[in-house]
């Protein structure tokens, strides 16, 4: 699913196809989403960036084996990558693979704008994401109108959002 974007556009913001050449970045952006969760962690920070690039090596590895053909894209804004975007279309659902934005990219709604474009690009599927139960995102997903909808799963919620009938 390209994802047409409007309400992120006007904040700047553009997507570009993922390529081989993205994996130093998208490994950087997922170590910045994990240093607060290591932070105490009493490792030297040489073992913490090592076990970060393991992490998201498999993390990547997976999104390739179960969601073959999703639309992975870098998230732009002045050229410069600032993030991350991986949808995936499934019958009646759009799947959130992953979406996260670099520390200096956040809290400044450009998240936000970026999925309630999802949820305008959705023709009336259902948009689904698994959230951590800790992700702080979890209050934009609520105003937003996601829901839990499986509270079973580990550490995530698969939360769901539906348009309007």
């Amino acid at each position: 699913m390209p994802l047409p974007l409007v309400e992120a556009a006007a904040l700047g913001v553009a997507l570009r196809p993922m390529c081989d050449a993205d994996l130093a970045f998208t490994t950087a952006l997922y170590a910045s989403t994990r240093a607060q969760e290591l932070a105490p962690v009493p490792w030297p920070e040489e073992a913490k960036q090592a076990f970060l690039a393991q992490q998201h090596a498999a993390q990547h590895a997976h999104y390739q084996q179960h969601y073959k053909g999703m639309d992975a894209a870098i998230v732009e804004r002045g050229g410069t990558a600032i993030g991350r975007l991986y949808l995936y279309d499934m019958p009646g659902e759009v799947r959130i693979v992953d979406i996260s934005l670099m520390p200096e990219a956040r809290g400044l709604g450009l998240g936000g704008a970026m999925l309630r474009d999802v949820l305008a690009a959705a023709a009336g599927r259902s948009v689904t994401i698994h959230v951590e139960k800790n992700n702080p995102a979890r209050t934009l997903y609520a105003r937003l109108g996601f829901t839990i909808l499986d509270d079973d799963r580990g550490a995530y919620h698969l939360w769901e959002w539906r348009a309007a009938p």
